[in-house]
């Protein structure tokens, strides 16, 4: 039994060596476009709702055959409005806004089949990724004809004395995960076709997310504009939206990137697997 287990132990990592042998640590680099889109309180749940046109960079290490570290730096579109929507309730409310976002965040790559760019015996595989990023974002609406800035308003009574709303960052984390498909079409070219959701730790990614505040106070604090944007459901009445809900402020946005990736492989270093040299 003693020498059965012994073998088997054997096999398992002259498996690996061959395997490792077989592949060797490589980079690679290459730009992506795709569509991009936002999930919040102007898009509960549509994916690729009014998904605009994105793009990045990325650099990857492939120190296994089915591990990897990668870095990306993106940018993204993410736009919504009211007015689209299939909701009553939303058409009604009348918001809107836009977005780019700017995201920089370093993943960890699971491939579910051992995978090298140029390598026959390892042509292609679905994997799966997740990772820490840090984004930016400047939500904006059109107003009398040019896009104005939403936080700088204060929309839902931030910095108005006696509403105790602060304003909110323009920067935050973020936690990409998702999912894809990688395969090599040449020696040195690989291409890689993935969807990946984030998890923004803001709920105003949309400048929507609690009450609408008293608009004597927004006047006083802001001007005339801010109480305009601030509600801007058709003809509203003096203060009859006051303290109704604009937004759900318990769930925070979402926003997502589906894209194509060519992957160029700029070197081999050394086999993974030292007794195989």
């Amino acid at each position: 039994m003693m020498r059965i287990s012994f073998i088997s132990i054997i096999f398992i990592i002259a498996s690996h060596c061959i395997v490792a042998q077989r592949m060797r640590n490589y980079s690679e680099i290459g730009p992506s476009i795709g569509m991009s889109y936002y999930m919040g309180e102007l898009n509960p749940g549509t994916p690729f709702f009014m998904s605009k046109l994105a793009g990045g960079l990325h650099f990857r290490y492939n120190y296994h055959p089915r591990w990897a570290w990668r870095f990306n730096a993106n940018y993204l579109r993410i736009t919504a409005s009211d007015a689209e929507s299939d909701n009553r309730q939303q058409q009604v409310r009348n918001l809107s806004f836009q977005s780019n976002v700017y995201e920089f965040a370093p993943a960890l790559e699971f491939n579910f089949f051992p995978y090298e760019i140029g390598n026959s015996y390892y042509p292609a595989t679905p994997y799966v990724f997740w990772g820490i990023g840090v984004y930016h974002f400047n939500p904006k609406a059109e107003y009398k004809g040019e896009m104005r800035e939403l936080r700088p308003l204060g929309t839902e009574g931030q910095g108005v004395a006696g509403t105790g709303r602060t304003q909110y960052n323009l920067w935050g984390l973020t936690f990409p995960f998702g999912f894809g498909f990688k395969a090599h079409v040449a020696k040195w070219l690989g291409l890689s076709l993935e969807w990946g959701l984030r998890r923004a730790s803001t709920d105003y990614l949309d400048d929507v997310s609690t009450t609408y505040v008293d608009p004597f106070k927004l006047y006083k604090t802001y001007g005339v504009d801010a109480v305009q944007m601030a509600d801007r459901s058709a003809n509203p009445p003096v203060y009859a939206n006051m303290n109704r809900q604009r937004g759900n402020p318990n769930n925070n946005d979402w926003y997502s990137y589906a894209s194509l990736t060519i992957c160029i492989k700029l070197r081999k270093a050394e086999d993974i697997c030292q007794a195989y040299k």
